[in-house]
């Protein structure tokens, strides 16, 4: 393991980054939720910190929220869906780590 780390094969920092970036590309985790499956992951407190700082200004979590609700949810609109259904997005979302205020905005803006 030693000569591995040393070889550069094995590096917290790279997976890490590669982790956040992944995740948030792909629209799969966000904010705390991103955090906690870093830490499921064994990546220390500190270094998820400065990877996430790095890549949190390249994404905006209202445009994630409305993009993954366009995707998952194709013709979705507010005014039309019952209470039920708008129940289900919202604990979709908020699984994936969204705010409940960048939820509604995005659910909201879905005519």
């Amino acid at each position: 393991m030693t000569r591995l780390a040393m070889e550069g094969w094995i590096n917290d920092r790279r997976f890490a980054e590669r982790f956040a970036e992944s995740a948030l590309a792909t629209l799969r985790f966000f904010g705390p939720r991103l955090k906690l499956e870093m830490r499921r992951r064994g990546i220390s407190a500190d270094l998820i910190d400065e990877v996430l700082g790095m890549f949190c200004g390249e994404h905006d979590e209202g445009e994630g929220a409305r993009l993954l609700l366009e995707k998952r949810f194709p013709g979705f609109s507010f005014s039309d869906t019952t209470d039920g259904e708008k129940q289900r997005v919202i604990a979709f979302l908020q699984r994936r780590g969204f705010g409940f205020s960048v939820i509604m905005k995005a659910m909201r803006e879905q005519v």
